[in-house]
């Protein structure tokens, strides 16, 4: 009797499908999404997603009320003042600005979703031709300084760690504490102008502006990453610091393991989450200091573009640009998360 009763009351098996089992076991599709959203990795994925799609959409917003806000008649002040009040209407409505602000701003939308960012006023080229053609330029510089900002950084933060660890070597701390201060707090483009008066004008080392060869990425490369480096090392250097007074790590000493599987396999790794936070930022700001940094060494990217947008009121190619710009800062910090998460779930999955 009591193995018919067990057998009575047991749950029925999900069926072979699996993925509609609560709803065939009779938990319903409220239980069902209940059940569902418990799960640590949906609600993440929710969560950031929604997230992601709210930033975009005041980002758009934003970028649309750029042209908007601009006082005055944006064709005019793009044509300039010898323009013909012809010549001036007609831009207009090929802009679609004679058309009420409702009806431009679901215009805007629809362009953005389906690639079609409007023409350039200037060159009359569309704009996602050129940020096509430009793009390139700006995703391998900033790519290719955020790679030598974490090889610097990571060694060198380990490193000052390791031997500075309980207070040894004051007069080493000090002295990267001091230039990782400077360094960070120096803006890129000036790092630009310096490595170029030194290198390019004085020393005829490096080429002096523009892309060709392997020796023109070398100077804007430089300049993007040497204050990110810095700031990055220091980071790296306090968040070690921490890990190697842990118990584990205290541990594994006494075991007498080898020094470099101490460093490298059992306090490196914990030490990764802050400073994956910080990278995350870096490689942010990275994009948005191509601007300065790429009108300095004459970098056929889209930094430059954004700039000769502004200075002759190219308003859509400039809209367009502030687009491509703002989307890679929001995908980088939602790669970010992800990989925080992956990392340590209990810090970023658990929150959600």
């Amino acid at each position: 009797m009591n193995a018919l009763a067990a057998e009575a009351t047991r749950p029925p098996a999900p069926p072979a499908g699996g993925s509609d089992w609560p709803v065939a076991a009779g938990l319903g599709p409220v239980r069902w999404l209940g059940a569902l959203w418990r799960r640590r990795w949906v609600r993440f994925a929710v969560l950031r997603g929604g997230r992601l799609l709210v930033s975009l959409w005041v980002l758009v917003t934003a970028a649309f009320l750029m042209i908007h806000l601009v006082p005055g008649d944006p064709v005019r002040a793009a044509l300039g003042l010898t323009a013909s009040a012809e010549v001036v209407e007609a831009r207009r409505e090929a802009l679609g600005l004679n058309l009420p602000l409702g009806q431009q701003y679901l215009n805007f939308l629809h362009g953005v979703l389906t690639g079609d960012l409007g023409a350039s006023i200037g060159s009359r080229l569309p704009v996602g031709q050129i940020i096509a053609q430009r793009l390139p330029a700006t995703a391998s510089l900033a790519g290719l300084a955020f790679l030598v900002a974490v090889a610097v950084a990571f060694p060198l933060g380990v490193a000052v760690a390791v031997a500075t660890r309980g207070g040894r070597r004051r007069r080493t701390e000090l002295s990267f504490a001091t230039s990782s201060v400077v360094l960070g707090s120096i803006p890129d483009f000036l790092f630009g102008v310096a490595l170029v008066s030194v290198f390019a004008v004085g020393l005829h080392l490096l080429p002096v502006a523009g892309r060709g060869s392997a020796a023109t990425y070398v100077l804007p490369v430089l300049s993007l990453s040497l204050g990110p480096a810095a700031i990055l090392a220091r980071i790296v250097r306090v968040e070690m610091l921490s890990v190697l007074e842990t118990d584990y790590v205290r541990t594994a000493r006494a075991k007498r393991l080898p020094r470099r599987r101490v460093y490298l396999r059992h306090a490196l790794p914990n030490a990764v989450t802050a400073s994956l936070t910080v990278g995350g930022l870096m490689l942010s700001s990275m994009v948005a200091g191509t601007v300065l940094v790429e009108s300095v060494f004459a970098w056929p990217g889209l930094g430059s573009t954004i700039v000769s947008a502004i200075l002759t009121k190219d308003y859509p190619l400039a809209q367009g640009v502030v687009l491509v710009y703002g989307v890679g800062v929001l995908l980088v910090n939602t790669v970010v998360d992800v990989a925080l998460a992956l990392l340590d779930p209990r810090s970023t999955v658990g929150a959600s």
